[in-house]
């Protein structure tokens, strides 16, 4: 089943990722379980950005699905742009969708993913209404 991006979504964020050695399978492509870390780093780097580092004594986001669809191979060497969006802003959540593509193929997707975030009071282990300086940015 193919997820797919929602027509009204924002663009928020872009970043380099370079691909690394390490990153490889025995097949000699990206191994999909490194798909999942670029879709997380592109997502930490854009909340670190804003303004929305977790505080565990207080609140911040919690993943609560996220999902990947392998569109094209990823090879070494190389460099992935990753481009996040936001989209469905909620009460205390909101969904993120990134695109990756090699940076010497651009416009070709490679994979697009994304997860569903809820803002979470970490203490009392309870969802949270989104603050309003984060609900201004997604909207």
């Amino acid at each position: 089943m193919r997820f797919a991006l929602p027509a009204e979504k924002k663009l928020t964020y872009e970043m380099r990722i370079p691909i690394r050695w390490g990153d490889m399978d025995l097949m000699g492509h990206v191994n999909n379980a490194m798909y999942f870390r670029y879709l997380e780093t592109v997502r930490v780097e854009w909340l670190h950005a804003v303004g929305g580092k977790p505080d565990p004594s207080g609140q911040g986001p919690v993943i609560v699905n996220a999902f990947c669809n392998f569109l094209k191979q990823l090879e070494y060497p190389g460099e992935v742009l990753a481009r996040h969006y936001v989209a469905n802003p909620g009460r205390s959540s909101f969904d993120t969708f990134i695109t990756l593509e090699r940076t010497d193929r651009p416009g070709v997707v490679c994979a697009e993913g994304g997860a569903t975030t809820v803002w979470v009071d970490f203490p009392s282990g309870k969802s949270a209404p989104l603050p309003d300086w984060l609900r201004a940015l997604i909207a």
